[in-house]
């Protein structure tokens, strides 16, 4: 869920030049700011154990967007732009990480 949302991310946004293209474009925000919800509640979901074995994830980052997301709070260009460019990768990389480190946890469908 969370690879297939980043590689969708990645797609839609391989033509943009910089954060102002993608607020300029209502139709291509929505479907950034659709993924970047599903991941935020993909992660929200994780077992505790994960939630702990992945320490320097910003938790409350992805919590703040999740919120901002669901709610539909605004101003939020920050708050999604932070994703893409920290949230996003960092988070990611972090699983892969964990990934290789203890695959049982994925193994195990997590």
């Amino acid at each position: 869920m969370l690879r297939n949302s980043a590689l969708a991310l990645r797609e839609i946004l391989a033509d943009l030049q910089d954060a102002s293209e993608l607020f300029a474009s209502r139709n291509t925000l929505i479907r950034v700011e659709a993924h970047l919800l599903l991941m935020a509640q993909t992660l929200a979901h994780l077992a505790p154990a994960l939630h702990e074995r992945l320490l320097l994830a910003d938790w409350r980052g992805w919590q703040s967007l999740q919120e901002m997301l669901e709610n539909d709070i605004q101003p939020r260009h920050d708050a999604v732009w932070y994703a893409l460019r920290a949230l996003v990768p960092t988070t990611l990389e972090m699983i892969d990480v964990l990934r290789r480190r203890e695959p049982i946890w994925f193994e195990l469908g997590y």
